[in-house]
């Protein structure tokens, strides 16, 4: 590429400083506040340890989905267990099923949202060594908490031989004095707190200081602003990185035509600002969705607790309740109670017919014979 042809966004002359149409956005903020005005008004009328439970599992969600966009799978118990390690007095460490990796993932999670002290570039180096303490990416060792010294940072996709560049980063050499102003802006700037999460987020990603886990600190930026913007002590109660997760092609793409000027001729970042809004509100949406069916699980327990189940009916209960109805996948079988419990067939039988006359599962209808499935009864 010819070094005088203007492509990548921080290439533009006025650049970190910039352009959209706050007009456009109005609406969608309102939306925003209407919504979060919702969620805050119910998570002070529900009980305190559903408060609790919403508050670990919206840090559930965050921790598996914002993994998932960059291709990294965590069990969802193992971040389940750091998490009430992390927040719940009461955990059990005889049952902790937690890793290294999820306790480094929580520290992160946790505290780009409850820790309100200035952003400085030690902790972006602190998030960024608990996201790779002691671990390889593939064959490599990449440099940890500390900014990369590359400069042919680049994101491609694409088998060998028919890469695609979506994106070439700006030199090592420009990376401490733009995120010097990244972290002026994230910590004196009086925008729009969800306007400044965006731009915020978007600005890190442009930089990507780090050789990996550069989506991953700035969706904790983005957190980290929207934290200072809501009341001391409320619990967290939605998760962008669940609705990101569901529009992942739509992210990457959105990502492509605001980083390249090919396609952002007029270096205007409104589609971005407008698409990252809309995030917002969908996580906001999703979050009432979960925190009925939290609710729903209070009461299945209040509903359940007493009918004598054994520890083996109650693990399995447990499993679906916390992966969520619609997690588990095809529902519940004779097969995949033998998979949870290591027992028996004839045992699981007996489980599963129990379960169903306490009232606590159904079978799924049009189901039958080696093909039945069934459903917790919320």
């Amino acid at each position: 590429m010819d070094k005088n042809i203007q492509k990548w966004i921080w290439q533009h002359e006025v650049y970190p400083h910039f352009r959209f149409d706050s007009s456009k956005l109005t609406d969608r903020l309102i939306k925003i506040e209407h919504h979060r005005g919702i969620l805050e008004g119910i998570s002070k009328l529900i009980a305190q340890d559903d408060s609790a439970l919403i508050n670990i599992d919206t840090f559930l969600e965050e921790a598996i989905n914002t993994s998932a966009i960059e291709g990294e799978i965590f069990q969802r118990q193992s971040v389940r267990d750091s998490l009430l390690k992390k927040l719940d007095a009461n955990f059990d460490s005889s049952k902790d099923s937690s890793t290294h990796q999820s306790d480094n993932l929580v520290e992160i999670l946790v505290d780009c949202a409850t820790n309100r002290s200035p952003l400085t570039e030690d902790r972006l180096h602190g998030w960024h060594n608990c996201l790779f303490e002691n671990r390889f990416n593939a064959l490599e060792k990449i440099r940890v908490a500390s900014f990369r010294e590359s400069d042919d940072m680049e994101v491609v996709s694409g088998a060998i031989g028919h890469e695609k560049v979506h994106y070439k980063a700006p030199p090592s050499s420009l990376i401490a004095d733009d995120i010097a102003r990244l972290l002026r802006y994230c910590n004196e700037s009086d925008t729009n707190a969800y306007i400044k999460s965006a731009i915020a987020y978007l600005w890190f990603v442009i930089i990507h200081p780090y050789e990996d886990g550069n989506g991953r600190i700035a969706r904790a930026i983005a957190d980290y602003i929207i934290s200072l913007h809501i009341p001391k002590g409320t619990p967290k109660l939605y998760s962008l990185s669940s609705a990101i997760n569901k529009k992942k092609k739509e992210y990457y793409k959105i990502l492509d035509r605001t980083t390249n000027l090919f396609y952002n001729r007029d270096y205007d970042i409104t589609p971005w600002l407008e698409w990252h809004l809309d995030m917002f509100d969908e996580a906001m949406l999703l979050s009432q969705n979960n925190i009925t069916y939290i609710i729903q699980k209070t009461k299945f327990w209040d509903r359940c607790r007493d009918k004598e189940l054994n520890e083996r009916q109650i693990k399995v209960l447990n499993k679906i309740l916390n992966i969520g109805v619609d997690g588990f996948d095809g529902g519940l079988s004779t097969k995949k109670y033998l998979s949870i419990t290591k027992t028996s067939k004839a045992t699981a039988a007996r489980d599963i017919k129990e379960l169903v006359d306490k009232g606590c599962i159904k079978q799924v209808a049009g189901t039958s014979g080696r093909s039945t499935r069934y459903e917790v009864v919320l």
